[in-house]
């Protein structure tokens, strides 16, 4: 099966955590991805609670470590061993065993390769903006780095850059009214979403804020999730078009169509859909909801979006020029 890069070409750039396995994969990434102790912020860590059941005494802690030492926060709070780290509490005034629970927890990430305390070969993140600028659409690859900790992490710091990225650019735009300032149309995409938008994630991560606001910032986000109802209910009320494949779980189905006129009639449309065959497209994107055929990921697929053998090439190439010049 081929991935955007093998059909889109230079339209695609990859972004990898995992050169290695992108390489095994047959794909050459454009960039390697390098997140610095520094570029970790105390929000970045917001929505990783649940997957290091850290309690939000662990969370004021870390906001205390950051008052004091600023970027150096998170390198410094690793650096302390053994006993260190209680004398370390001290110093701070944060509660010991706060402090220590959160310090074990984020020890884990010292085991990700892609964690560096310096930058190697410059800022990827500045990388990604620069692609962005140029229309130029952006795989970011885990490969084997596929903990739900890592792309907690990962997604959320880069996400933060982006908006705060836009949010300057859009200012500007308004301030100017030229259009050359005018920002380019983004969109982001993140999958698991409810990790990132859940009642309680959507109001400390920066997801939350890019669901509620950044359209007026020249963002959207395309979300991808199979529990939308685990989404906080005021984020799902933002998204303004709705691709839905077959639900069975009530409360999923409920979330979906709240606030949805003929709520009862679209339910037994969602029930009778074909597996893995069609979706339920409802919202500002259509008049009306409208059930379509999913199309097939496969060798025509592949070729209708331009991806053609050498031969292939060649006859599509004589064939334009007859119909040009005859």
């Amino acid at each position: 099966m081929k991935g955007l890069k093998q059909i889109f070409g230079n339209r695609i750039a990859i972004f990898s955590l995992d050169p290695q396995s992108s390489r095994d994969r047959g794909v050459q990434p454009d960039h390697e991805v390098f997140i610095s102790y520094e570029q970790i912020q105390v929000e970045d860590i917001a929505p990783l609670q649940e997957e290091l059941r850290l309690n939000p005494t662990a969370m004021e802690s870390a906001y205390l470590v950051y008052a004091i030492y600023k970027e150096k926060w998170l390198e410094t709070l690793l650096a302390q061993e053994g006993k260190e780290i209680e004398e370390f509490a001290e110093e701070i005034g944060a509660h010991k065993g706060s402090l220590v629970a959160l310090h074990r927890k984020l020890k884990r990430l010292e085991h990700f390769p892609f964690m560096v305390k310096r930058f190697r070969g410059g800022d990827a993140i500045d990388r990604i903006m620069e692609y962005i600028d140029r229309g130029i659409h952006i795989v970011l690859e885990f490969g084997r780095q596929t903990s739900m900790l890592c792309y907690l992490l990962v997604a959320n710091i880069i996400a933060r850059r982006i908006h705060e990225e836009y949010v300057k650019k859009s200012e500007r735009y308004y301030a100017t009214q030229k259009p050359e300032d005018q920002p380019r149309q983004l969109v982001l995409t993140i999958e698991e979403a409810h990790k990132f938008l859940n009642p309680v994630a959507a109001k400390q991560t920066i997801f939350g804020a890019i669901a509620r606001e950044m359209r007026k910032y020249f963002v959207s986000l395309l979300v991808v999730d199979q529990r939308p109802s685990g989404i906080d209910e005021e984020v799902l009320s933002q998204i303004g078009t709705k691709i839905v494949a077959l639900l069975n779980d009530e409360k999923d189905i409920q979330a979906i169509l709240t606030g949805v006129s003929n709520a009862s009639g679209l339910r037994s449309i969602l029930a009778s859909l074909d597996s893995k065959q069609q979706v339920l497209v409802l919202g500002h994107a259509v008049p009306m909801p409208v059930v379509i055929q999913t199309r097939n990921y496969d060798e025509q697929f592949y070729r209708d979006m331009g991806d053609l053998s050498r031969k292939e090439r060649k006859e599509r190439a004589e064939k334009e020029m007859v119909e040009l010049f005859g």
